[in-house]
């Protein structure tokens, strides 16, 4: 970690990141998203204790040295576990470590993972506790306001507080509850209403505390109102769906020029290129980049061409960023006629 990304890291200004998501933030789409904006905090996908130690490390830890700052989010409750893994996160470069107390799929919960430790505050403090020992860089955590029947502020509070005590200064909260009983992953992202109210009052009430917000955040008006109310945003699809998102947030936030959609192509196709090189499927990385011209007249053929597999090789891709650089001259001279005909 250079010390410039230290500096930022730790300094007290506001935060803005990237959401961890499950095949989304993969290493491809983090050097993507890095060239819009270099003052977001970028995650990994949340990444188990299990898969570190016991399958490929390489796999699932090596990341672009562009991609920083970067946050690993690690998924497991083994304290120990937990420790190891954040000592070799911090031996391969990560700023930060991020403990996943949020996800609220059926799977990770039988694994003893995610939302389901808000159950359980002392244990996410032994955890954290050990994960600090192990290590010099930050460790936090990204926990739900609530679970099932535990759903009152007072509670969340009372999780918080626990975790606080070892020393833990940096809370992520999504601020709706996870229901683990009876609805999907894709269900707790949108069906229980969102409680920005109680992660306000978090802060509020524990001002020593830095608190980040989560949570159907999609516009830079939005990100700019929570910030009167706490000290990080955190965005999750709207960022990969829309990434130009990134760079309006970052003209609006850090007054950063805006950067051109066609020089991130320009610069994506060196990145592409080594990658095919090391064996990726071409499929793999295009899906990354469909939203590039989200908005912009031709994003849907941009899509289509890119998309499904119809992209097979970097000719393709080309092909695709001059049609939409036509698309795009074709809209700006029928706009300049009808201004100069009225």
């Amino acid at each position: 970690m250079t010390e410039v990304h230290k500096d930022f890291i730790n300094s007290k200004n506001f935060r803005v990141s990237v959401a961890p998501m499950m095949d989304w933030t993969t290493k491809d789409y983090r050097f993507f998203a890095r060239l819009f904006n270099p003052n977001i905090i970028l995650y990994t996908e949340m990444v188990t204790t299990g898969a570190i130690l016991f399958g490929d490390a390489k796999r699932h830890l090596d990341f672009n040295q562009q991609e920083h700052p970067l946050v690993l989010q690690l998924g497991g409750s083994d304290p120990k576990d937990l420790a190891l893994c954040s000592k070799m996160a911090q031996d391969w470069g990560y700023d930060e470590i991020n403990l996943n107390v949020g996800c609220p799929s059926d799977r990770v919960q039988n694994n003893k993972i995610g939302a389901c430790l808000m159950a359980e505050p002392d244990l996410v403090a032994t955890c954290i506790e050990q994960m600090q020992q192990a290590v010099q860089i930050p460790v936090h955590v990204k926990h739900r306001i609530g679970i099932d029947d535990m759903q009152s502020y007072e509670e969340m509070l009372h999780f918080v507080d626990t975790v606080a005590k070892t020393g833990c200064t940096y809370f992520v909260v999504h601020a709706r509850i996870a229901l683990l009983k009876g609805l999907s992953p894709k269900e707790n992202r949108d069906v229980p209403p969102l409680r920005y109210e109680d992660v306000y009052r978090l802060k509020q009430e524990r001002p020593h505390l830095t608190i980040e917000i989560n949570g159907g955040i999609k516009t830079v008006e939005e990100t700019q109102q929570h910030l009167k109310h706490v000290d990080g945003v955190m965005i999750g699809r709207e960022a990969y769906h829309n990434p130009y998102l990134l760079a309006d947030l970052g003209e609006s936030l850090w007054q950063l020029p805006p950067p051109d959609r066609f020089d991130i192509i320009e610069q994506m196709i060196p990145y592409i290129e080594k990658r095919l090189a090391e064996g990726a499927p071409l499929s793999i990385i295009t899906r990354h980049i469909l939203g590039l011209f989200q908005n912009l007249p031709g994003a849907r053929k941009w899509r289509q061409a890119l998309s499904g597999g119809q992209a097979k090789s970097l000719d393709d891709i080309k092909q695709a960023t001059k049609n939409m650089k036509e698309a795009i001259l074709r809209t700006e001279a029928y706009i300049a006629d009808k201004q100069s005909e009225s």
